[in-house]
Parts: structure tokens; C-alpha cells; sequence
């Protein structure tokens, strides 16, 4: 009798490369099937020129990285976000060049990824469902609002959605050692992301797995180095004291705390049709299968994942941003898509239609509350008045000092970000308030610039109680009008308006009253 003997180590490796092969092809097929039709309908805005945080901060620290080898920003204000993004522009700014071209197409094929990623999270999610619901989520992420935009934006939550999904897919399939590694690269991409490996290692430790548990350390030594660097450069933990006073002093207001999760859950559970999402997944848990499917141990680290992150988000983060919620968003998907399957044929099909129907409807419409322009295509018209106004002012104000807000000023005087040829000389305010505009001295500037810089409809900002309330809360201000310019000596040269945003370019007529004058 011929006893079999174990593989040997080059048996064992040879076969571990040869499934690798078998499972590369597959991956690589779907990869390319799902960045095909992401960068096909991105294909307008490819050379679209940067838009607020990408060309006032993520941009010129690559730049700086690439240019100088420097690793903390000094073209921008230096802060705490890790350079992870950055590094990964810069390898292909090396092997392309730097454009706005290269940097758009970089990150769709990021996130092309995360749709592939988002697919197979799916997959796994859904075991035991009828159908093929993993193919829903990746289609629902592509017209989702959010997704859409940021998915071209050098900024940091798509990518952290990315390494999120590649994290807790790998601890699914409880490959703890490579899952500690993509935390860590999760936690070099943006440093909220260490709530991931944080939850795996209280999961593993409940369990008593010490050793495994102590793999997801490393992502927090990882970031703590960075924090120690740009201390050693800056004199500060998060890079700049007026970041640290915005996203931590400014936003531990316990009224901001609640309305900022509120606004979490309304954002996720309700906004841009979602709400319809919600409806299958209450109709699908009155069903047994669906409530044990739930309950399962996979879904319960993937609702523990959702809900770390949904709470940091709303205590740290001055700005409330809703970009913050990306990494969650799939995992959204994903639940309604399996929720789906447990409904009949017609009430399935017709809330999947509308949920789809509604998400595209959303990427052309603005909501009747403040919003950020990124969060759907009002921040391409928010880019495209700022290139007509810098091409008017690059004709016409050549030789002019121009006051305007941050991030225009950036946009203004470096020709890296798409916006003019030459550098305009420019001096800033921090925003458009009266008090603001008349604090600069009069003989700085000679031009002013101001836009719309939050979508606000008048017909909510305009309601007494809302005003107080963001007047109390959020130092809310009415920015500055025609007469309380012509009361400074400006006087309004050229104004566009689109799709309910402006820009106006003021010329000083006349020296104006001092700093402290009188508000007319």
C-alpha cells in the first residue's frame, strides 16, 4: 500500500500561486467591466479643474511631495491628514506627468475598484439569498449622487471607502493578517479610518484571539508615526491649531454632536431617495430568513464597521461633510440589494426602480436645505462659474489685487489648478460677512470677487427660526450685498448666475470708509 506524503512547501506554494491565477483573470475581467462605464460617464468632467479642498489642500501637497520630496505641505497650511492619497497621485504624476487629466483618471480607477470591491463584499454578504443581488450594490453606488462625484475628486473618503471595503472583505474571509495591512493602509489614507481596525480588534479580543487581535495595532503605530513627524515639523499633533479648534473644539458642541447624527442617519436612511432602500429593508425583516440572515456573524461585523464609523463621523469633523458617510454608503447598498430579494417580484421591482430612478434624478437636483455642492453636479457648476469669472479677471484685471475667499484665492494665483495661465495677485478673506470684507484695509485690493459659497435657499434661510439657529450654532452670517459693497467703494462689474449659484466681480470706485466705518 502506497502511503500519500503531504505536499512540500514548493507544492504548497506552486498551488497557492496557480488559484491566484485562476481567481486574477476573473477579478480582472469585472474590474475592467465596471471602470469601463465609470470613466465613460465621467467622461465630461475629466478635464474639469479642481474644485474647493482638492486645489486647496490635497493637490498643492502632492504637488509639494512631488516637486520637493516634502512630505508635510508648505504650499498649503499643513493638518493631519495622512499622506496616503498623496503618495499614490505622485506615483502616477511620476510615471504620466502632473495634470488634471492623469489625477482624474487616477482616482476612477481607484474607485473603479471599490466597485469591484463592493461586488465581492456583496457576494459574501449575500449567501443564502435568491438571485444575484451582489450585482445591485455596485450599480446603486455608480448613480448614487455622492459616489458620482467623488469618485473623480483627489480628497480622501473615496479612497477610505475603498480600503474599508478591501479591509473587512479580507477579515471576512479570515485572512487577519492581510486585513491588518490594508487597515493600515486605511489609516495612512485618512485617520478617521482607524475606527475599522479598531472594531476588528475589540471583535477579536472578545474572543479571546489575542494574537490576531494584536495584528491591528500596527495601523495605530503606523498613524502614530505620521502624527509624531508633523509634530516634529509643524509644533503641532494635527498640523495647524485652527484644525484641531474646527474638528475637535468646534464640533464637540453637544447641540452640533446631535444635529450632526441626526443629519448621519437623515443622509444615509432617507436623502436622495434612499428612503424608498429603507422601506425594503423594513418590509424584508418581517420575513424570518431575512432577520436570521441579518443577525448573522458576517453582517454583524459589517453593521459594526457601519456604525463605528457613523459615530466618529458625528463627533469629530467641524464641516459635517456628507462625504464622510462614503465608506458606509456600500454597505447601505448591499443591505437593501439582499433586503430586495426577500420581497415579491412586483413590490422588488418597483421599489429598485425607484430607488435607481431616484438616485439619478438627485445628481441634476438640488435639495431645498443647505447643501455641499460636492455632493452632486452643483459643484461642476460651482467650478465652471469660477473658470468664467477667472478667465474675466485674467483679461481684464491682469495688473488688479483681487480680494476673494479661500480656496478661489489658491485657484487664482497658480495656474497648477486649471483656472488661468498667469498668476493673479490676490489677497484673501475668510469669507464674504460684512465684517469680513471691511476688515481689509482698502488700499490692499482693488477688485473683489465673491460667490456662492453654500447652497442656501432663501425660501428656508429666510425662516427666523433657522436663522437663529444657525446663527447661534454655526456662526452663521448673511454674506455681504450690492450696497453694503457700494458702501466699501466697490461697485459690481460683471455677475454670472447658473443654476441658482453667482459670482460677482466688484472694482473699487472710490476709496471707501476705513476699517470699523459705519454699516450702511
Amino acid at each position: 500500500m502506497q502511503v500519500k506524503q503531504p505536499p512540500t512547501r514548493a507544492q504548497r506554494s506552486a498551488g497557492f500561486v496557480a488559484r491566484g491565477e485562476r481567481r486574477a483573470l476573473p477579478l480582472l475581467i469585472c474590474f475592467v467591466l465596471l471602470a469601463l462605464p465609470l470613466v465613460a460617464v465621467h467622461l465630461p468632467f475629466l478635464t474639469l479643474p479642481f474644485f474647493w479642498d482638492e486645489l486647496g489642500q490635497f493637490i498643492p501637497t502632492a504637488l509639494d511631495l512631488l516637486r520637493s520630496g516634502s512630505w508635510i505641505a508648505h504650499s498649503t497650511t499643513p493638518n493631519v491628514h495622512p499622506p496616503g492619497v498623496e503618495v499614490y497621485l505622485v506615483v502616477w504624476y511620476k510615471l504620466f506627468g502632473y495634470s488634471i487629466l492623469v489625477t482624474r483618471l487616477a482616482m476612477l480607477l481607484l474607485a473603479a475598484l471599490g466597485l469591484l470591491l463592493t461586488f465581492l463584499l456583496a457576494i459574501r454578504l449575500s449567501r443564502g439569498t435568491r438571485g444575484a443581488p451582489a450585482f445591485l450594490p455596485p450599480l446603486f453606488l455608480l448613480i448614487s449622487p455622492l459616489f458620482y462625484t467623488q469618485s473623480m475628486m483627489a480628497q480622501l473618503d473615496m479612497p477610505a471607502m475603498v480600503f474599508t471595503l478591501l479591509a473587512l472583505l479580507l477579515y471576512l474571509q479570515r485572512e487577519y493578517a492581510a486585513a491588518s495591512v490594508a487597515c493600515l493602509v486605511l489609516a495612512l489614507v485618512k485617520e478617521t479610518g482607524l475606527v475599522v481596525p479598531f472594531v476588528f480588534g475589540v471583535l477579536l479580543a472578545g474572543r479571546k484571539d489575542w494574537k490576531r487581535a494584536s495584528y491591528f495595532v500596527l495601523p495605530a503605530v503606523a498613524l502614530g508615526l505620521w502624527l509624531w513627524l508633523l509634530d516634529r515639523a509643524t509644533g503641532y499633533w494635527l498640523g495647524n491649531p485652527g484644525f484641531a479648534h474646527y474638528n475637535v473644539d468646534y464640533a464637540l458642541h453637544p447641540v452640533r454632536v446631535i444635529f450632526c447624527f441626526a443629519r448621519r442617519l437623515y443622509y444615509l436612511f432617507v436623502a436622495e431617495f434612499r428612503w424608498v432602500g429603507l422601506i425594503a429593508l423594513i418590509l424584508a425583516l418581517r420575513n424570518q430568513a431575512a432577520r436570521k440572515l441579518f443577525r448573522s456573524e458576517a453582517w454583524l461585523v459589517a453593521i459594526s464597521v457601519a456604525a463605528a464609523n457613523i459615530i466618529l463621523v458625528s463627533v469629530f469633523g467641524g464641516a459635517e461633510l456628507e462625504r464622510y458617510l462614503l465608506p458606509v454608503l456600500p454597505l447601505f447598498y448591499i443591505a437593501v440589494s439582499v433586503a430586495l430579494t426577500f420581497l415579491r417580484k412586483p413590490a422588488g421591482g418597483v421599489l429598485f426602480a425607484a430607488l435607481a430612478i431616484g438616485l439619478i434624478a438627485n445628481l441634476f437636483w438640488n435639495p431645498p436645505y443647505p447643501f455641499p455642492y460636492e455632493n452632486n453636479l452643483a459643484m461642476v457648476d460651482f467650478v465652471h462659474l469660477q473658470q468664467i469669472a477667472a478667465g474675466f479677471a485674467e483679461r481684464h484685471l491682469a495688473g488688479e489685487t483681487i480680494a476673494t475667499a479661500w480656496p478661489y484665492t489658491a485657484a487664482l494665483e497658480h495656474p497648477d489648478y486649471g483656472f488661468v495661465d498667469k498668476p493673479l495677485k490676490v489677497v484673501e478673506t475668510g469669507d464674504f460677512h460684512f465684517d469680513s470684507v471691511r476688515a481689509l484695509p482698502p488700499s490692499t485690493y482693488n477688485a473683489l470677487i465673491t460667490y456662492t459659497r453654500t447652497w442656501s435657499p432663501h425660501s428656508l434661510i429666510s425662516v427666523p427660526l433657522v436663522r437663529r439657529f444657525l446663527s447661534r450654532y454655526y456662526d452663521w452670517q448673511p454674506d455681504i450685498t450690492p450696497e453694503e459693497c457700494h458702501s466699501l467703494g466697490l461697485e459690481p462689474l460683471v455677475s454670472w448666475t447658473l443654476h441658482g449659484q453667482q459670482i460677482t466681480i466688484y472694482v473699487r470706485t472710490h476709496p471707501g470708509p476705513a476699517p470699523g466705518g459705519v454699516h450702511l
